[in-house]
């Protein structure tokens, strides 16, 4: 970890956070000891795969994810010196919407169905910023606006129900930035949205980050949308932080073969129509009986014995601005040798038949 983020400089700490599930299989690992931190004003991006742990993570920073009958927490989360996670339900509250807000993937789990949508809107504001219903009411009509629904006024009387998913999401995205928050969690906020209509909401986003200095943890599969809208990028895997990096950095030289499987995935912007995707090898291991060593070692074009042997930790490179997990990292002498020994014997030690074509095992 860099000195920076050692800092008292930095607005939310999350440090060692794990949560685990029991369920009649087994123990559930869904986050897994992921540290990070985030400044004022600071854009930063998670990434990886649908179960990787990213949701999980937002919200238990969030303080959304409680301990229970059958949920397991460790670690803390630290706002400007509060540790929130040892707030109770009450206290809790008073930071929600003023000091950090979040976005939700689904719409009609995050809006009270029974209500219409204006009222939700305009209670949270009155709540949050002490303005009169008149006021509240101005201010919910200009939140529909900027996030592109149609007849603002006339939308303030719907019920959810009447709305379709994108203009659901669009409105739990108004109630978010309502009370103008200096935290906001964005999971995969544009998920209901068309590409023009995601492209809005994003630089919407942006705008307003900027604007208020508000600081944001961008969750999504659009390693595009991260790569122009975040200052730094983690990677999750298997519930595990497996590279952490300034954006432009990662994207121009990852470490963790598994960041590269994701970048050789994602669609070329120019080039020749109907051309194969990338994919990356494989599938997630089962999150109940994850590998003993490296977790990404049965989909690895680099993996040694050793990598199925013993789990990587998590690296600091000499210059102190990025982490990794891996023992043979891109880019390195070891890394090297590996994809070469990998290369003549045809496959990997855990019998990941390879084949030397243009991305993931170049």
């Amino acid at each position: 970890m860099s000195d920076d983020m050692k800092t008292g400089s930095m607005l939310l700490h999350a440090d060692d956070v794990s949560v685990r599930f029991t369920t009649g299989r087994g123990t559930i690992t869904a986050v897994d000891g992921a540290s990070f931190s985030l400044a004022h004003g600071e854009g930063l991006g998670i990434v990886g795969e649908t179960g990787s742990g990213k949701t999980i993570l937002t919200r238990r920073v969030m303080g959304l994810v409680g301990p229970g009958r059958n949920t397991v927490l460790s670690g803390k989360v630290t706002m400007d010196g509060t540790e929130l996670t040892r707030l109770s339900p009450k206290k809790l509250r008073d930071y929600w919407g003023r000091e950090i807000a979040v976005i939700l993937q689904d719409p009609m789990t995050s809006l009270n169905p029974v209500r219409r949508v204006g009222s939700q809107l305009m209670e949270s504001v009155r709540y949050r910023r002490r303005l009169s219903r008149n006021e509240a009411r101005k201010l919910a009509i200009e939140l529909f606006r900027s996030v592109g629904l149609p007849d603002a006024e006339r939308q303030l009387r719907r019920f959810p129900h009447e709305l379709s998913g994108g203009m659901r999401q669009r409105v739990a995205i108004a109630i978010a930035l309502a009370s103008e928050p200096r935290v906001l969690l964005a999971d995969e906020p544009t998920t209901a949205l068309d590409v023009t209509v995601a492209a809005r909401i994003l630089d919407l986003l942006s705008r307003k980050q900027l604007e208020a200095g508000m600081a944001m943890i961008l969750v999504s599969h659009d390693l595009r949308a991260v790569r122009g809208r975040t200052d730094r990028v983690i990677v999750m895997y298997a519930g595990q932080i497996v590279e952490s990096a300034p954006t432009s950095v990662l994207f121009a030289d990852p470490k963790v073969p598994y960041s590269r499987a994701l970048l050789d995935s994602v669609p070329p912007r120019s080039g020749p129509n109907h051309v194969r995707l990338q994919a990356v090898p494989g599938k997630p291991p089962d999150p109940i009986n994850p590998p003993r060593g490296c977790r990404f070692s049965p989909r690895c074009p680099y993996a040694q014995e050793k990598c199925v042997a013993e789990a990587p930790p998590l690296t600091a490179t000499k210059e102190g601005d990025r982490l990794y997990r891996c023992w043979f990292p891109l880019g390195t002498p070891e890394g090297e040798k590996a994809r070469k020994v990998n290369l003549e014997r045809g496959r990997t030690a855990t019998g990941l038949a390879l084949v030397p074509v243009e991305g993931v095992y170049h």
